[in-house]
């Protein structure tokens, strides 16, 4: 089954406290298991490779309950249940999620305190297209991957709108930018692309030292003209002709099967590139766009309080 989300995982959190104080800890371990959970899906990290999404999850739900004083912190990494939360328990509830606690004073308190903070995250769920499940921080995540995607889509129409030469620039402007060839200060002397140039676009060096080059091909075609095994052919014959052993092979549009089939079975290392790949490195590594707000997910630090 799919991870459930937070506020599936509300009711279950507070039965897990009926019996007294609980470790957070142990509480994911047998929800994991009640919720017959795979392995791949217990060990599903965040983005940030700190924390599986589940415990994240189950996490937020011992939260929000915390909120509606349904539970209560006792010590680090633990909670137990309150008199109010074992009333709700006592009422048996098919379901508790956040409309449930807006019942509860101290949870309409917190909600107002965010200056709708709520709603806009629901907001943007929806907008996104994602779950209105999601805990806060996902529902961020999910907004910045359609923010990402969104430009990537821009960038690709900027790239698109220039010339040739423009296109081959960018991209030895981007290799420059993930660290090979030196400084921007060298992009004359490895842009060599112009008629009879011997099908490369580009030489770079690898490392600092230029002990050994990158030879890059760089084609700017529309969406729908996809490179063929003949292209990566051509290209395999120009970096034989320059003695060289690796390549790049760099479009906006995308490889035929047959392409990337090629370019596997040649003896010769050829990277393929298509242009949803190039538009994440461009991303990445800020070539034609840059940083406008940087948001910080931040938690509490468990250690600061544990003195």
């Amino acid at each position: 089954m799919a991870i459930p989300d937070f506020q599936t995982l509300m009711l279950p959190v507070l039965r897990e406290a009926a019996a007294g104080e609980v470790r957070i800890g142990e509480v994911v371990d047998r929800l994991a298991a009640q919720f017959n959970l795979t392995d791949d899906e217990r060990s599903n990290l965040l983005p940030s490779g700190r924390q599986t999404t589940f415990a994240n999850r189950v996490h937020w739900a011992k939260s929000y309950l915390g909120k509606a004083a349904l539970v209560e912190l006792t010590r680090r990494a633990h909670f137990k249940i309150t008199a109010r939360g074992q009333d709700v328990l006592d009422r048996a509830p098919a379901r508790i999620d956040i409309n449930f606690l807006k019942r509860f004073p101290e949870f309409q308190a917190f909600r107002f305190a965010q200056d709708g903070a709520e709603e806009q995250a629901d907001a943007i769920a929806e907008a996104s297209g994602t779950s209105a499940g999601l805990t806060p921080d996902e529902v961020m995540r999910a907004a910045g991957r359609q923010l990402e995607a969104t430009l990537a889509s821009e960038l690709l129409q900027r790239v698109m709108a220039g010339t040739p030469a423009f296109f081959e620039s960018l991209v030895v402007r981007l290799l420059i930018a993930m660290g090979y060839g030196g400084s921007i200060n060298d992009l004359d002397r490895a842009l060599v692309g112009r008629s009879g140039d011997g099908g490369v676009d580009g030489v770079i060096d690898q490392d600092p030292l230029g002990l050994d080059r990158i030879y890059v091909q760089a084609k700017r075609y529309a969406e729908d003209n996809n490179v063929g095994a003949s292209a990566i052919r051509d290209f395999f014959g120009s970096l034989d002709r320059f003695k060289a052993s690796k390549g790049l092979f760099v479009t906006t549009s995308s490889f035929s099967s047959s392409a990337r089939e090629t370019a596997d079975l040649l003896s010769k290392r050829i990277v393929l590139i298509d242009g949803q790949q190039l538009a994440r490195l461009m991303i990445r590594h800020e070539v034609g766009c840059r940083v406008e707000e940087r948001l910080a997910i931040k938690k509490l630090d468990e250690e600061f309080f544990d003195g």
